[in-house]
């Protein structure tokens, strides 16, 4: 995943383009550059490749460039092909110097057209895949005389891959033209400028008007001018994309930093999740375009997801079985089409993304709908292509999400999954009408104990201090705790750097347990539950072998009372209040997960919002 953003019509572009990029760091931050068109020069251009410091290096280097320049691009890099140095990092330039090019994506055909640019006097100077279309679009502009935007479609038809794409040229100084397959790609414009992106914050009150570029259209981007057209270049009509969140939405808001805003954003997540999906004791579906006699002809339904999604995707899958009684099955979303399901036009997949650009899952997408099954997306991003690929959608309505490591769009996630899982009860069937709407109250309570269990005073941050050297981590917990088990781990595996490994309990006694020794940290998930019994002989069984006991306990009376055996048992314990029903219990356990692995990351000296080798939105496979 990169970040893109382009302006053309504004004589501070400069400008536009740093704070374009520093509300891109999210998308990408190996590397970061800049190129600006001078007309009747070469594009002047700027890079640097230092990590989490790129931007501000990159501030620090363009005190030269020409003032009152209108156009140009920028790009925030996470390395694919060619490594984090500044010589891969983009934009990307033509042998001449005119020409500059920012690419998100993988151009997988990049061999072959790279062997064919020696004949054209090109000479590669990156490691990159990207440097090749820079070179692929300035020799048909050289050798068949054509404008910027023709030779970007000519090229393009010989590529395969993933990409978006945005480009410019010294011959063509007020012009970008953008591109798009498989990547997300935007554009703005207002009565002068115009603008490209890869998403909206980037050009959040700059742009009046937004559009969304769908897949295999170019853009023409001129002062004030969108104009957008099929690879063949017939011009279709775009259509306005209304955005109905503030620019404050991405901002911190008074935070340190974005994942401690967002972990506080979780209640309303939530509640904006539930807004308009209950009514008089009754959920539904809202976009889409899945009946109730659809959802009765379902007899199996497939769980897609990567990630922190997978996780959510586990309390949806027991939260479906239970009140729905379906059958489900739960997949890596990278592993799906490569076993070779056995789907049909009465199986459902159900694909979750944060971004609904995450390219594993879309593949995922896609090879459902070759086989003719049904496709519900939950995802967070609207119009995303994930939500136009499938017949039916749930926005889970948490806002933007910057910070890499997702919080509150999980939360939104298995709020959306328990929607759909009630949804399915109900026309199906499984559950008595008086016993849906009681869950649904419950449901509908839910943020406010999420609010409690952030807001409640807490030892947390002190805790993470006193194990703020520990190396090695053992998640353990049973059914739905068996699933946030595997999200604080990957939580604090994401922020904190720490070995950490997620187990349903009674798997300890199979192998895992030989690992327990004196000083290992085990953080039990054992708030209340069915299961509740099984979990207290699990910890007593790792306590016997010398381990600290972290737990994630109910409060039984409102007041801090936990169960009397977790007291005894552990070393140090959260408290959170009672979800009201198990399958709510993860959007309540999972905030200490959350904030135990921000407070010791903290205590590491990590950056939180951009832990090392990530990215927000995993567009390549």
């Amino acid at each position: 995943m990169c970040g893109i953003i382009g302006v053309t019509g504004d004589p501070e572009a400069l400008g536009v383009l740093l704070e374009g990029l520093h509300r891109l760091e999210y998308r990408g931050y190996d590397s970061a550059g800049i190129a600006l068109v001078v007309p009747g020069e070469q594009i002047w251009r700027r890079r640097r490749a230092g990590g989490t410091k790129s931007l501000p290096e990159l501030m620090a280097a363009v005190g030269d460039a020409p003032a009152g320049v209108t156009c140009g691009i920028g790009h925030n890099r996470w390395a694919t092909h060619g490594g984090p140095t500044e010589r891969n990092a983009h934009p990307h330039t033509d042998a001449s110097g005119k020409l500059a090019l920012i690419h998100n994506g993988i151009i997988d055909n990049y061999r072959e057209l790279a062997a064919t640019l020696p004949q054209g006097g090109a000479e590669l100077t990156s490691d990159t895949d990207s440097e090749v279309l820079a070179h692929l679009v300035a020799m048909r502009m050289a050798t068949k005389g054509l404008g910027l935007a023709d030779a970007v479609r000519d090229a393009l038809r010989e590529v395969h891959g993933k990409f978006s794409i945005g480009v410019v040229h010294v011959d063509e100084p007020d012009l970008i033209v953008g591109a798009r397959r498989g990547s997300p790609l935007i554009c703005g414009r207002n009565a002068t400028t115009a603008f490209l992106a890869s998403d909206i914050p980037a050009i959040h009150g700059q742009a009046e008007d937004f559009y969304v570029i769908d897949d295999e259209r170019v853009v023409e981007l001129r002062p004030g001018i969108v104009r957008i057209t099929t690879l063949e270049g017939d011009e279709v009509v775009p259509e306005r994309r209304e955005v109905t969140w503030d620019l404050a939405s991405a901002e911190k808001g008074g935070y340190p930093d974005f994942m401690l805003k967002e972990i506080h954003e979780q209640p309303d997540a939530v509640r904006d999740t539930l807004l308009g999906r209950i009514e008089n004791g009754v959920v539904a579906l809202d976009e889409g375009q899945l009946t109730d006699d659809d959802l009765r002809r379902i007899d199996k339904i497939f769980v897609v997801a990567c990630g922190t999604s997978y996780n959510a995707g586990m309390v949806g899958r027991l939260a479906i079985e239970h009140w729905a009684k379906l059958p489900v099955e739960i997949e890596i979303a990278s592993e799906f089409r490569y076993r070779d399901p056995v789907l049909s036009p009465t199986s459902l997949v159900v694909a979750i993304s944060q971004s609904g650009e995450s390219l594993d899952t879309m593949e995922a997408v896609t090879f459902a709908k070759r086989q003719n099954a049904p496709v519900l997306t939950v995802c967070n991003v609207v119009d995303s292509s994930m939500a136009r690929d499938s017949d039916a959608v749930m926005y889970t309505h948490a806002g933007p999400e910057i910070c890499v490591a997702s919080t509150k769009t999980h939360v939104a996630q298995i709020a959306a999954l328990n929607v759909l899982a009630l949804q399915l009860a109900q026309v199906r069937g499984t559950l008595y009408p008086e016993e849906a709407a009681r869950l649904v109250r419950e449901l509908q309570l839910v943020p406010d104990r999420i609010a409690i269990a952030i807001n409640a005073p807490s030892h947390i941050q002190a805790t993470a201090e006193k194990y703020r050297d520990i190396r090695d981590v053992f998640f353990i917990g049973r059914g739905v705790g068996y699933a946030m088990a595997h999200e604080g781990a990957l939580k604090l595996k994401e922020l904190s750097y720490v070995r950490a490994e997620a187990y349903a309990a009674g798997e300890l006694k199979h192998g895992p347990i030989a690992l327990i020794e004196e000083g290992t940290l085990v953080v039990a998930i054992a708030t209340r539950s069915r299961l509740l019994d099984k979990i207290v002989s699990n910890i007593q069984e790792v306590k016997a072998r010398g381990a600290s006991i972290l737990s994630i306990a109910t409060d039984l009376d409102g007041k801090g009372a936990i169960d009397p055996r977790i007291a005894d048992l552990s070393d140090d314990v959260f408290v959170v209040p009672d979800a009201g029903h198990e399958l709510f219990n993860p959007m309540v356990d999972v905030v200490p997960l959350q904030l135990f692995a921000y407070y010791l990351a903290k205590a590491r000296g990590n950056d939180v919002d951009k832990p090392r080798n990530l990215a927000k939105t995993v567009t390549v496979e």
